[in-house]
């Protein structure tokens, strides 16, 4: 597998998690957003929409991170990253999708650079938004989140697609000076997370094009 991408992105980052997750190994190929690779020829042949990560698979092309993970999760069902019960695995989808649909894709660089090159927003007004829009989302999942010292994570003992969207947001959120102190449960699940190989091999400074 082929995994095209972006070191920072957040939707990148997620599938790399994923990926890491399942044990599967994979090819990590780099777009360059601040470049607009991903506007090129080349890239759009894989992905229209100009946007990433991109999936690659014996010729096959998968794009829009959420729907990788559950094609990933259905072809490759172990270790699963949704529980096992329906009403639990529409908790966690719930959870996922509230930070993978509602709080990152309004901060994402394409908005960003909308909001200033189109509005004259300026730097200060444009951190405003982002910190605006974290807070605002991780406020709701901080009352929603039902964890424990025994059932870390949102689905249980193991992590799973819930935490592959929130660690890539915690890693925003810290990036513009968000305190995830202030969410006592955001901030457990992050710690768990911080320690386990599959998260550390996928965080941005670790990917090949970091340094670019």
């Amino acid at each position: 597998m082929d995994l095209h991408g972006y070191f920072r992105s957040s939707a990148s980052y997620r599938v790399r998690i994923a990926l890491n997750l399942k044990g599967l190994d994979y090819q990590y190929q780099p777009v360059n957003l601040l470049k607009n690779e991903q506007l090129g020829e080349a890239y759009r042949a894989l992905n229209p929409q100009g946007l990433v990560p991109a999936l690659v698979d014996n010729g096959n092309i998968l794009t829009q991170s959420l729907a990788i993970i559950e094609w990933l999760e259905e072809t490759h069902p172990q270790p699963a990253l949704l529980p096992a019960n329906a009403l639990e695995r529409a908790r966690v989808r719930a959870l996922a999708y509230n930070v993978a649909c509602d709080i990152q894709p309004i901060q994402n660089l394409r908005i960003l650079k909308y909001l200033q090159s189109e509005l004259g927003v300026s730097d200060e007004q444009k951190l405003g938004w982002i910190r605006h829009w974290i807070n605002s989302g991780f406020t709701a999942l901080e009352t929603q989140l039902e964890i424990s010292a025994d059932s870390p994570f949102a689905g249980g003992q193991t992590p799973g697609l819930f935490e592959c969207c929130l660690i890539p947001q915690i890693y925003n959120a810290e990036r513009f000076g968000v305190d995830i102190g202030q969410y006592p449960a955001i901030k457990q699940i992050s710690e768990a997370c911080a320690v386990l190989p599959a998260f550390i091999d996928a965080r941005p400074e670790n990917q090949s094009d970091s340094t670019l």
